[in-house]
């Protein structure tokens, strides 16, 4: 183990070196760089708006990218953010000296409530520009507003709850109607659902939340200056329209939970954070005189929807009776407090302070901070200035709070797009688990970091951790790339050790069973898996060597299997005399090879399987590489075992139709051994024919005669076609025989008389008996009676065959005749062609004068000429041109001949000095030739009418234009 360690060291020692470099210039061993290149920007950026109001702003609201701010006495202006460029003022049209106390805006921005100090209330639609007061709501102080999100629109609040500084809870409903906008009060209905107390009496409703759960059920949360209360109730479904009164209703004799705090700032103010794309709030802060309650809101909890709650206490430098936070919002992670000269953000997750932000005192004094929850923006003014301020990538450090809370689930959430800091909390992570003996979570966790390899293998072999040895190299190796062989392979080659170490060890242990069986399958499935696949198949020999080394031949063949090395797997079951699980490991990867190098064992042992499953292979199988095992196996076994390997050469070929001369050549020597029987109707089987036959004959023959098989030696000499020695043969065995063989040369009458003699002496000399002599005469006509006379023994007697004589006679008598009515038909005939030969030479045919050649329309009559008795006329040397090419070789080669024959006849001899008699009888011998020579140039010539004959008809493939001329005559038509 120590020495694969030493090798794995080695092979990371580049990386490592490249590690210790980066360390050295203050980059950490995870081998990330962390610098920053330049300053990040804070979490809240603060930016001042640039506007000067003319008036001091007394209150702002903002909601859905819809702002409104109070300037001086009776001013409104209304700024749509998506164009800030056209704001909108509309005036108030107070004349007596009411303020604006409070405004509140929905949460589309389309319905603005304007509280005023004088106990009335106002209302202003973002579609008018015209503002109404609601009568109603006169002689109440409007502390806060819940909203309706479930059923509000632009043009209707729905039920919504309004809450008074005199601790009551009123329902109201605002509608603006369509078409004159006014025509009617807005203000639909305002009952009084519930009051509110705290032990001194009636308190202001600070704050109202109106949230919807599941199946119906709403949550209502209220807030005092020190009571948080919370209203749980379903209201039917189809009946939300009719309001809240039924779940205040619920609490008429008995106070609704809440929570109590002490202190007391005068007053509380409630944040909620609502994540993106999601219509409830998430959690909750709730600013009061102990500090901000923190939570989360749990909509399945059936009576509070409060979850998770703790308190943060303000920080130390604030005193709530000098500098008391005057507004709250909250975050993803942080809230932000707002003091009169200040912004304080703390983290919620471990109440400190990451963000301060101190105002210029030119600015004036903090007044309120209000928050977008559609845009999360928030927004900051005094009665001069407004700032925004913008939450840009607010979980950047939230991993490292999670990561010393020790909550490294949430931290990799947090940070698993930035490896720098994954690694960090994955080494924590692993550090931890190892100090509370968590081995194995630590294992997996440090084996995704970039820590040094030897350091933490080193950590688990000092604390005897085998098993989180094992599981930090498995992740180890399933981490690496595959261009890292070299780790790859060391780190296998240690996992394979350390599991047969583990497995050696709990097999030893009765009482380990369960452990070994889990630990084995482990093995087998780090072994099989194809990721590894390749490392160890290429370092197979090592781990043969490994596996042998501990003895597991279990394992040994199961990774034989894998690697597909059947040879071995085969060759451990032989050595084992596992014959069966052998053949099933060949019959089941059907590979050739093995089974020509197993199967002379295999079959020794085994013969009826081994043929079947030779049979089931198929045509899979060369059955020549089979043969030796065969021959091997025949030659020590009994009659029933070779018939094994006779089923097998049948399937061969009567199944495969194998043609091969050795599988044939086989089969015959095991027939012609133990099925006699079986070997003549094979012969016969194979027919007759010597080119369709696929055993060797001579062979065949060599083999029969050997064993003293004389029907199937008769047999193939007839094959052969040495009918004298079939015969001879078969006189031996059986005369019918050789009669049979005696007639097989039907073209050769001389042969078959020869035969039949044989088979006539042998009947007389031998078997002396004179009645199967004369059945040989009229079993072949090719025999007479004086053919077999001379077989027999003077003292026959004639009697014996006086009727053979006599038929003898009549036959020749029969055969004159014959003869003599052919002469006289051959003497008719030769007559007939006599006439039609005379009749032919006074045959003619007229031409006239404007007669034309049919080859080059040119008068017929300017040059010698033919004549056909289809009526075609050519000159002479047109039809030589038009026949000449299509006639054979030898018929051009005799007609060149037959011309310049011709042409030497013509030349007048240039002797003066011979007699004249002599000239005269040179002449004339001369001239007879010269007719000969035509007449022959006439006979391959004019043998048939160039246009009606069969020259035509053998030449309708050939092209027109010839090929060689086909380009030359294309170019003269362009």
């Amino acid at each position: 183990m120590a020495s694969i360690l030493d090798e794995y060291e080695d092979s990371l020692y580049r990386s490592a070196s490249v590690q210790q470099s980066r360390a050295s210039v203050g980059i950490p061993h995870s081998g990330y760089v962390n610098a920053r290149l330049e300053k990040e920007t804070p979490i809240f950026n603060k930016q001042r708006i640039d506007f000067a109001p003319p008036e001091k702003i007394n209150s702002l609201v903002v909601s859905s990218n819809q702002l409104c701010m109070s300037l001086g006495k009776d001013t409104l202006l209304r700024i749509d953010l998506g164009k800030p460029d056209e704001p909108n003022q509309v005036e108030l049209g107070r004349k007596d000296e009411a303020k604006v106390y409070k405004m509140f805006l929905d949460h589309t921005g389309s319905h603005l409530l304007i509280a005023l100090n004088t106990s009335e209330c106002l209302y202003l639609n973002r579609s008018v520009q015209k503002v109404r007061t609601l009568s109603r709501w006169k002689g109440h102080l409007i502390e806060s507003v819940g909203w309706n999100k479930f059923l509000g629109s632009e043009t209707n609040t729905g039920p919504i709850l309004v809450g008074t500084a005199q601790g009551q809870i009123y329902e109201a409903e605002i509608s603006v109607s369509e078409g004159s906008l006014f025509s009617t009060n807005p203000d639909q209905y305002f009952r009084q659902v519930y009051t509110l107390e705290e032990e001194s009496g009636p308190a202001p409703v600070c704050c109202l939340e109106i949230e919807r759960g599941i199946e119906g059920k709403f949550f209502i949360i209220a807030t005092t200056r020190k009571r948080l209360f919370q209203f749980v109730g379903k209201v039917p479904e189809g009946m939300e329209q009719q309001g809240f009164s039924s779940i205040f209703a619920m609490h008429a004799d008995h106070l609704p939970s809440f929570r109590e705090f002490p202190a007391n700032l005068g007053f509380s103010e409630i944040a909620f954070y609502t994540p993106k794309l999601r219509s409830n709030p998430r959690s909750f802060a709730w600013m009061m005189g102990n500090g901000v309650l923190y939570g989360t809101l749990d909509y399945s909890r059936p009576d509070s929807i409060l979850s998770d709650e703790r308190v943060w206490v303000y920080p130390s430098d604030i005193d709530i009776t000098v500098n008391k936070p005057i507004s709250i919002v909250l975050t993803q992670f942080h809230f932000l407090l707002l003091l009169p000269d200040r912004v304080k953000a703390v983290c919620t997750l471990n109440g400190q302070v990451v963000f301060q932000d101190l105002f210029l005192e030119k600015f004036g004094l903090l007044t309120r901070m209000i928050k977008d929850p559609t845009v999360q923006q928030i927004w900051i003014h005094t009665e001069k200035v407004v700032f925004r301020y913008h939450v840009q990538r607010e979980s950047r450090d939230v991993w490292k709070m999670y990561m010393n809370m020790n909550k490294f689930d949430l931290a990799k959430e947090y940070c698993k797009d930035r490896p720098e800091c994954l690694d960090i909390v994955l080494a924590k992570e692993a550090e931890h688990c190892f100090q509370n003996k968590r081995y194995l979570d630590s294992a997996k966790c440090y084996a995704l970091t970039q820590n040094y390899f030897e350091e933490i293998a080193l950590k688990f072999i000092e604390a005897k951790q085998e098993e989180a040895l094992m599981e930090f190299l498995i992740k180890k190796l399933s981490n690496l790339k595959p261009s890292e062989k070299t780790q790859t392979t060391l780190l296998t080659t240690w996992l394979t050790e350390l599991y047969l170490n583990w497995l050696g060890i709990l097999e030893g242990d009765p009482s380990q069973r369960n452990l070994y069986l889990d630990t084995r399958e482990k093995f087998r499935t780090f072994l099989s898996s194809p990721k590894n696949k390749d490392c160890l198949f290429n370092n197979r020999a090592s781990i043969y060597e490994l596996l042998a080394s501990h003895g597991d031949t279990e394992h040994m063949v199961y990774f034989a299997v894998i690697m597909q090395d059947y040879e071995r797997v085969v060759a451990h079951h032989c050595q084992h005399d596992e014959y069966d699980e052998a053949l099933n490991v060949l019959s089941r990867h059907r590979d050739e090879k093995l089974f020509y190098k197993f199967s002379p064992v295999l079959i020794q042992h085994i013969p009826k399987k081994v043929v079947d499953a030779w049979i089931s292979m198929g045509s899979r199988l060369d059955a020549r590489n089979l043969i030796p095992a065969l021959v091997n196996y025949s030659q020590s076994a009994s009659t029933q075992q070779i018939n094994e390997a006779i089923r097998y050469m049948e399937f061969c070929v009567y199944q495969l139709e194998e043609t091969q001369q050795a599988i044939h050549n086989y089969l015959l020597s095991l027939y012609a051994l133990c099925r006699p029987d079986s070997l003549l109707s094979y012969l016969e089987q194979a027919g007759t024919n010597p080119n369709r036959i696929h055993y060797d004959l001579k062979y065949a023959l060599r083999l029969c005669a050997e064993h003293g098989h004389h029907h199937a030696c008769v047999h193939i000499y007839k094959v052969m076609e040495l009918y004298e020695e079939a015969v001879d043969l078969a006189l031996q065995v059986d005369v019918d025989l050789a009669k049979s063989c005696a007639d097989l040369p039907e073209d050769d009458e001389e042969l078959r008389k020869k035969l039949w003699l044989k088979i006539a002496r042998h009947v007389v000399q031998e078997e002396k008996d004179v009645k199967k002599a004369m059945a040989c005469l009229s079993s072949c006509a090719l025999l007479k009676i004086e053919d077999v006379l001379p077989f027999f023994p003077d003292f026959v007697t004639i009697d014996h065959f006086k009727e053979a004589i006599c038929n003898s006679l009549e036959d020749y008598n029969k055969h004159i005749e014959e003869l003599k009515r052919e002469m006289e038909e051959a003497t008719q005939s030769a007559k007939r062609i006599r006439e039609d030969i005379q009749e032919m030479r006074n045959k003619y045919g007229s031409v006239e004068p404007q007669e034309k050649c049919a080859a080059c329309d040119f008068p017929l009559l300017n040059r010698p000429f033919y004549l056909f008795l289809c009526g075609h006329m050519f000159h002479y040397d047109c039809l030589l041109q038009a026949v000449f090419p299509n006639l054979p070789a030898y018929k051009q080669a005799k007609l060149e001949d037959l011309q310049k024959k011709l042409a030497a006849t013509s030349q007048p001899s240039k002797s003066h000095h011979r007699p004249k008699d002599a000239d005269t009888i040179s002449l004339g011998k001369a001239q007879q030739s010269r007719e000969q020579i035509k007449a022959d140039i006439d006979d391959i010539v004019a043998a048939e009418c160039v246009y009606c004959g069969e020259l035509m008809i053998r030449s309708i493939d050939k092209p027109f234009i010839d090929p060689q001329k086909y380009e030359e005559e294309m170019q003269s038509w362009l």
